[in-house]
């Protein structure tokens, strides 16, 4: 990939995780709540503000680190987040809560085919994988 695509990628990423960490936190928290699966045993506004706080860190990562392999670190820390939240978005789906506008069974579905996208994203735009994967040989 060029390394400017990249770039121009990873700083929208970082913006993207910017806005939604800061909806976390204000002004979206309800509809936030809507995706804590019902059987985590944690506080619903805990898990939004604390998945709030990890969206901001990311965010702030993201926009701030250019150069390997702390940048492929950064994507791949950031993809592992979009997999960990992933059961919020499923919880969403089959426990049919209404959310951001996603007031049917089949647009809580298309929301959750991007989740996938999301993850492919963080670990492209970094080139998180050949960098991981460096860091493992050298290690080896």
């Amino acid at each position: 990939m060029p390394r400017a695509v990249g770039t121009t990628g990873q700083i929208i990423l970082g913006a993207l995780l910017l806005f939604t960490g800061t909806a976390h936190l204000t002004f979206a928290r309800a509809e936030f709540q809507a995706q804590v699966p019902s059987w985590l045993p944690i506080d619903e506004n805990v898990v939004v503000v604390a998945s709030g706080v990890v969206e901001l860190c990311l965010a702030v990562a993201l926009l701030t680190t250019w150069k390997q392999p702390r940048r492929g670190i950064v994507g791949a820390v950031t993809a592992a987040f979009f997999v960990a939240i992933l059961p919020g978005n499923i919880a969403q789906f089959t426990e049919h809560r209404d959310a951001f506008g996603l007031d049917t069974d089949a647009a809580r579905a298309v929301r959750l085919l991007f989740q996938p996208l999301l993850v492919v994203w963080a670990l492209v735009v970094t080139s998180a994988v050949p960098t991981v994967r460096s860091l493992a040989r050298r290690r080896a």
